[in-house]
Order: C-alpha cells, then structure tokens, then sequence
C-alpha cells in the first residue's frame, strides 16, 4: 500500500493529478500542467514536494570514518554547513544509490537518498557501519519542500531573514526560521535552476507549504509535480536511479567520475572500480536530429553496429528540441558523433552533445 506525505491533502486540494511512485502517493502535474510548471521553475519559480526522498543521521567518532568507507567522494575535506554529492556502491562496483551528504559537525552527518532506495541503502549503511557510528533512518519525521527558479530567493526572503539563507551553492544552514518554522535551508536541488531545498519537521508541512505559496504570489510561482521534476532535471543532465545508474553500472560508465576519489585509501567498490580500469561504456548526452521523441530504453546505433541504450528521453520544454542519456560504447562517445536511435521500428538520427543540456546564467 502507498503511503502519503505530510501534504497529500494539500496536493488533492490544489487538484494535483495523483500518482504512485517510489511507494508514495504524490502529484505528477496540476491543473496547470507540465509545461507551465517546468517553465515556471526555469523563468520565475516552482514549489515541489520532495517529503518522500530518504533522510539517515550519522553520529559518533567514527562517523566521518564510515561515510568515507561507504562512498565514494571524500569527505574528509567537507567543512561544517557544506554538503558534497556521492555514489553508494557495491563491492563490484555498481551503484546502489548516489545521495548528498551534509555535515553538521565532525561527528553528525546528514545523507539524504533516493525514497525508492532508501530501506535498501539503510540496510546497506548500518551493515557496513564501523564500530562507533550510529545510523539512523530519520526520513518518517522530515518533510522536505524544494522552492526552485530565478526569484526563489526572492520568495523565500519574504518569509525568512535573508542574511540567513546560503549564500553558495551545495551549502547549507541550520535553524532558519521559515514563517515561524525551523527549517534547514540548503541552496541546492535537481533542476539545474537556482534555488533551496527545505527541511522541516512533518508537523511543520502544510503550515510551511502555505506559507511559500503565499510569499510566492506576485512571482509568478506554481506547485510542481513529478512530470516537471523529470524534464527539469533531464535538461540539466542529471542522473535518476534505475535510469542512468543502477547495481549493474558503475559511477565511472554513468560519467560520474567527478565524485569518486581513487585516491582515498578504500571504500566500498573500490578495488572493483581500479581492477576493471577505464570504463568500455559510458553516459553520453543525445541531441535529435531527425524527427522524433526519444525516450529511454532505445537501442542506439552507428550503421548496423549496437552501440549502446538510452537512458533517459523527452522533449525538452524549455529547450525546445527532442533530448537524451545514453550509455553507449566510448569508442562513439566523442561530441559531434552521428548516431541513430531505434523508435519502435523507426531510426532516427541523433548526434552526441557535451552535458548539462542546460545550464542556468
């Protein structure tokens, strides 16, 4: 059965259609529909409810210890009110997970992770947990609001003091108050677009929701749905679980090379990840040229040679063009390549394009 977040009520009353995903009940798209929100966030700003992503406490001496053992950046280097972006892999070397990491102090990190995930991830971080570290999974009691476009700090300084937001982006702060709620508040989120991600008590929610849209008026602000989330962040070039990543491809084929640190002494997956050496595939950005909406898994090709499998597709709202990932071949990996992809029978022609897609002034 789904369960629900602390505003379904509040989704059905602003006439969200509802959906189920990754367990829960929420809102794929308003009576404003997907277009509207997705330019929304892109040109003035979208409120998403994000409550049902995954919250896990870590604390003790060896906290730090255990998040280096169980991920693949280092945060060693991650200083207090700063949050860093990792892999969770296995000992082959494939992706359980990636999630955020924030730091509280030297002995209290904050992870957030994938809902559809989370269960498995907690299995997986307290099982492999060094002595000395208490993992938590705290995600029933924290709803989570992502407030994203040009004027959310514009929004949001309506409710909040303004010197009390992050000033830079992957950073965080602590015991804002958000019309009267405690709230942290982190300049960060998944549509490539400026903007906070939000975190409050569950109790706090509604109150917190309503208080955002209210701020918003005058800005141009829409609730967003699930629709909007997945063409934002497919615009920006960002990997979905079980899309672009999963247990069977490694960090390095999904081009996430950025946040794994070989360097590091070990961490789970580690010595798979050098074992197996530079990746034969890997995560490639798709532009059409030819007529047609590529969507995920389509068998890409050059000439008669199989070359690898979209990912992820849509039209791109904002763009204006039809986009894709794939994981392909490296061999075909260089920008400019011509390709084809394989639509229900159809080859359309499509060439490769350096990521993001989109990237906000």
């Amino acid at each position: 059965m789904e369960k629900k977040t602390p505003l379904y009520e509040v989704h059905v009353s602003e006439g969200g259609k509802i959906v189920p995903f990754a367990d829960y009940l929420l809102p794929v798209q308003y009576p404003t529909g997907i277009l509207a929100e997705h330019e929304a966030v892109r040109t003035q700003a979208g409120l998403f409810d994000v409550s049902h992503m995954g919250e896990v406490m870590f604390s003790g001496p060896t906290a730090l210890a255990s998040i280096n053992h169980l991920i693949t950046n280092d945060y060693a280097t991650l200083g207090t009110g700063r949050m860093r972006y990792g892999i969770l892999c296995n000992e082959r070397g494939g992706c359980i997970d990636d999630l955020i990491v924030y730091k509280f102090g030297d002995e209290e990190y904050f992870v957030v992770v994938n809902a559809a995930n989370r269960e498995k991830d907690v299995a997986h971080m307290a099982a492999n947990a060094l002595p000395g570290t208490v993992v938590e999974d705290v995600s029933d009691g924290i709803a989570q609001l992502a407030l994203q476009g040009p004027r959310s700090r514009d929004i949001l300084s309506r409710i909040a003091d303004p010197t009390r937001l992050p000033e830079k982006y992957y950073s965080f702060v602590r015991h804002v108050s958000v019309a009267g709620t405690d709230c942290l508040v982190s300049q960060s989120g998944y549509t490539g677009e400026f903007g906070y991600e939000i975190y409050t008590s569950a109790e706090n929610a509604v109150t917190l929701w309503g208080a955002i849209r209210g701020a918003g008026e005058g800005f141009g602000l829409l609730p967003c749905g699930l629709g909007a989330r997945d063409t934002l962040r497919l615009e920006a070039s960002m990997p979905l679980y079980e899309h672009e990543m999963d247990d069977q491809t490694t960090p390095l084929e999904a081009s996430l090379g950025f946040c794994v640190k070989l360097a590091k002494d070990e961490f789970i997956g580690r010595d798979a990840l050098v074992a197996t050496g530079a990746p034969s595939r890997i995560r490639v950005g798709l532009v059409a040229t030819g007529r047609g909406i590529i969507r995920e898994h389509q068998d890409v090709y050059v000439g008669d040679r199989h070359i690898g499998t979209t990912t992820s597709g849509t039209f791109a709202p904002h763009l204006r063009q039809a986009i894709a990932m794939a994981i392909v071949d490296v061999t075909y990996a260089t920008t400019g390549t011509e390709v084809e992809v394989d639509i229900r029978g159809h080859r359309v022609t499509a060439r490769v394009v350096p990521m993001p897609f989109y990237k906000h002034a």
